[in-house]
């Protein structure tokens, strides 16, 4: 078995599942396990590095390699959580492997990526080649439900040139991408015995009536000028609770709101823009909680060079490249934002990743790696 092989098969045996924001305990969630891997892989592999707590059993660790003389430095940055593994048709954490492709939670999205960026990381590493870049590879937590991690990892002001974020992309480089800012909108109401639903007051029932002005507004929201990329904007209602039990009238309604941002908007004037327009279009009494996720767009401004840099690499491995923008928001967004160039690459495709049987090729790893190596070297 390939070593890049080995190391993707370790990193999917290792569970990382993300809790969504749920109430668990288990060995399968949390990012920390996966760190302690990744200690162990960069201290055998003699380089420094650094564990950067960020909430309990949860750590971003960041790891450089220097090259003497070289003034440029490339930030990799990959995170660690998958998704759950609620659905799964196959074992999430056995790693099997058939047909060329590595089953399980994570493979995909994006621990093959993962696999990709320490491979070429320790051939750097091992190799020290003349004129490389100094490189930082930089593991982090909670990108799948809050994008804490890198947005911490920013705050403390980690410094490079330009940068390439992992997520599954089939080789290609996505330069723009959505953003994305969610909350919660709830209805209050009056609790009793659903005996008597006359002496209390439907919060399920006021949630009804906000429902259909969502719903128009999310219709206005995608009619509304478009990216010549990217689309219109987008609104959702992902999830509805109420009640206790269902012979008590419900004294609350919760719903929440995905709204999917284009290069340029500002999270808070979206979240105020649908606030105010609640405010003035229910009949029924309806609050806006505040934002408890925010991710910005991805826009290719000022990132010339490391598409560039990238696309070389890529067409002296895959013969050429295409650059593309994508609805789903990831790290780079962030990164971006803090004043560093960023793209998005790796091996696998995005259709495959959160999957029931999430798989990803094994040839895409080693290419991946070695279109890395190549651009550590310009």
């Amino acid at each position: 078995m390939q070593p890049s092989h080995r190391l993707l098969q370790d990193l999917v045996r290792i569970p990382s599942v993300n809790p969504m924001g749920r109430t668990v305990t288990g060995e399968q969630f949390y990012e920390i396990r996966v760190t302690d891997y990744l200690e162990r892989f960069f201290r055998d592999l003699g380089v420094a590095f650094d564990r950067r707590p960020v909430a309990p059993l949860r750590d971003n660790i960041v790891a450089r390699y220097d090259s003497p003389g070289s003034p440029t430095t490339i930030l990799l940055e990959v995170h660690q959580d998958t998704v759950p593994v609620d659905g799964m048709t196959i074992d999430p954490f056995a790693g099997e492997i058939g047909d060329g492709k590595l089953y399980g939670r994570g493979s995909c999205d994006v621990k093959g990526g993962m696999a990709a960026m320490l491979t070429a990381f320790a051939r750097l590493a091992k190799e020290k080649p003349g004129g490389a870049a100094n490189v930082l590879l930089a593991c982090t937590v909670d990108e799948e439900h809050t994008f804490v991690g890198v947005q911490r990892l920013m705050e403390q002001g980690l410094r490079a040139d330009m940068a390439v974020v992992a997520e599954p992309t089939k080789l290609q480089i996505v330069d723009a991408h959505k953003g994305v800012v969610r909350w919660k909108v709830r209805t209050a109401g009056r609790a009793c015995h659903s005996s008597r639903p006359d002496q209390g007051i439907n919060a399920v029932y006021r949630m009804g009536h906000v429902l259909p002005l969502i719903e128009g507004y999310a219709d206005r929201l995608i009619r509304s000028p478009a990216h010549p990329r990217l689309g219109p904007p987008t609104l959702s209602v992902g999830r509805i609770e109420g009640g206790v039990s269902v012979n008590t009238v419900p004294d609350e309604c919760v719903i929440e709101i995905d709204r999917r941002l284009l290069p340029g908007e500002d999270p808070d004037a979206a979240w105020r823009d649908f606030r105010d327009y609640l405010a003035a279009a229910a009949s029924v009494p309806v609050v806006c909680d505040k934002i408890w996720l925010a991710c910005p767009a991805l826009s290719n401004d000022g990132s010339d060079e490391v598409r560039r840099r990238l696309g070389a690499a890529i067409d002296a491995v895959e013969g050429g490249h295409s650059v593309l923008a994508v609805p789903f928001g990831t790290d780079a967004s962030s990164i971006a934002l803090a004043g560093i160039p960023a793209v998005v690459f790796g091996p696998g495709d995005i259709a495959q990743a959160h999957t029931k049987d999430e798989w990803i090729e094994l040839d895409q790893i080693d290419r991946a790696a070695e279109i890395l190596y190549r651009f550590f070297q310009g």
